[in-house]
């Protein structure tokens, strides 16, 4: 199947306390719930959804009990829940990946202007519930994948959009950098999960093992490690302008959320917020000058 481009547009995490852990977050990052999906109630989950630029975090929390997200807390408690891309055609992935035995599909959605594609997790590397979707272009969103703002369907009906639209320029100033996940206990084959995720998913091979290129982020891969769970570590924000970055790691630092390595402990994963400075007539982002964090030998706190 001929390569497309991939964008990561929302992290979805899960929580025991939906209001305490999206109060927590709005807080420390300085952003805001824009939209709660009452559809996502058939799932027994209530969720919000918070803007990072054109790209979001989503918290989820159960209210049922025998629910994917009840027994992924019972077993690993606050953290990563899905990973949420966007593409071109999420119709032609699925059936490429459906005909030939690759994926099975759990959900699907279709509206006139999106697709919503939700992928088994079982056998998929990182231990993080897939999603495929895509807008559909048209007058208004001639590029939804390309466009920072586009509209999102997470947020609800495409009328919605002249509203939350503003709200995601609102925190043009975050972005979106990348995200870290830990492969299972015994499991060391961080190549082999980036191939996965590349023939899956069409999320491009990075320069460094282990990692993958979306348009706007990075998706890194560590070695399975015994007694640390499997899925999300750790999130990276760029933030743009040095007040707006000191005012997230003062507000971390009073709360007591800053770690001995600097990064930040919240719901579950670990967040890093470093400076960030487009360039000239930038739309998505450059990932090279993206550090790393070594987890065997952390950074010291930026100051």
């Amino acid at each position: 199947m001929p390569s497309t481009p991939t964008r990561l547009r929302q992290i979805a995490l899960v929580a025991t306390d939906l209001e305490k852990a999206t109060k927590l977050l709005t807080t420390i990052i300085g952003t805001e719930v824009i939209y709660r999906d009452p559809a996502v109630e058939h799932w027994g989950l209530k969720n919000a959804l918070l803007p990072i630029g054109g790209d979001f975090i989503e918290v989820v929390s159960p209210f049922k009990p025998n629910t994917t997200g009840s027994r992924l807390l019972a077993k690993r408690g606050d953290g990563g829940y899905m990973v949420i891309m966007q593409t071109v055609n999420a119709n032609a992935q699925r059936k490429y990946l459906e005909g030939n035995g690759l994926a099975k599909v759990i959900f699907m959605h279709e509206t006139e202007g999106s697709v919503c594609v939700q992928y088994h997790p079982k056998g998929i590397k990182g231990g993080m519930i897939p999603e495929l979707d895509s807008h559909h272009p048209y007058p208004s969103n001639p590029t939804p994948l390309e466009s920072p703002f586009s509209p999102w369907h997470a947020l609800g009906p495409s009328s919605n959009h002249s509203i939350h639209g503003k709200a995601m320029m609102k925190y043009s100033h975050l972005h979106l950098l990348s995200i870290t996940c830990r492969l299972a206990p015994g499991v060391a084959d961080i190549a082999g999960a980036a191939r996965q995720w590349e023939e899956l998913f069409d999320v491009r091979s990075a320069a460094h093992e282990g990692q993958l290129q979306f348009t706007n982020a990075r998706l890194r891969f560590l070695p399975g490690k015994e007694n640390e769970k499997e899925g999300l570590l750790e999130v990276c924000v760029g933030v743009e302008g040095t007040d707006q970055l000191n005012d997230i790691l003062d507000r971390a630092e009073k709360e007591g959320l800053v770690k001995k390595d600097g990064l930040v402990d919240m719901v579950g994963v670990l967040w890093k917020f470093v400076p960030f400075v487009p360039l000239d007539g930038e739309v998505m982002r450059h990932q090279a000058r993206l550090p790393e964090t070594n987890f065997k030998n952390p950074p010291n706190k930026p100051g």
